[in-house]
């Protein structure tokens, strides 16, 4: 999004796909206070608690299976690429040498 002013421009996500880590009251209302949607499945604890409140517990959290299923395609292709130890470790001191052995990995991962 352009910035009225001097600055960088403003760059925020439309949807998050999260893992059960960042379930949390303070984390949803934080991503919808800046409309941003997100996709977080809840702990059993907080499953548990809400039931044993009853109606007071209030509704449970929009959450698409389907959507989240996808989030584990790209946590499979980082699993594959920390695999190569030049990139776990990150010995390249410059961005495009980093860069360069990330697309070099990825196409023979590819291939």
């Amino acid at each position: 999004m352009p910035r009225p002013g001097p600055g960088r421009p403003q760059v925020r996500p439309h949807h998050v796909i999260c893992d059960k880590g960042y379930s949390s009251r303070a984390i949803r209302t934080w991503l919808r206070g800046r409309n941003i949607r997100h996709t977080i499945p809840e702990r059993s604890g907080q499953i548990r608690n809400r039931l044993r409140r009853g109606s007071h517990g209030g509704r449970p959290p929009a959450f698409d299976k389907h959507l989240y299923k996808r989030r584990n395609v790209v946590e499979r292709c980082f699993n594959r690429l920390k695999q190569w130890r030049g990139i776990a470790t990150r010995y390249d001191k410059i961005t495009e040498s980093y860069q360069a052995a990330v697309t070099l990995a990825s196409l023979l991962m590819c291939a």
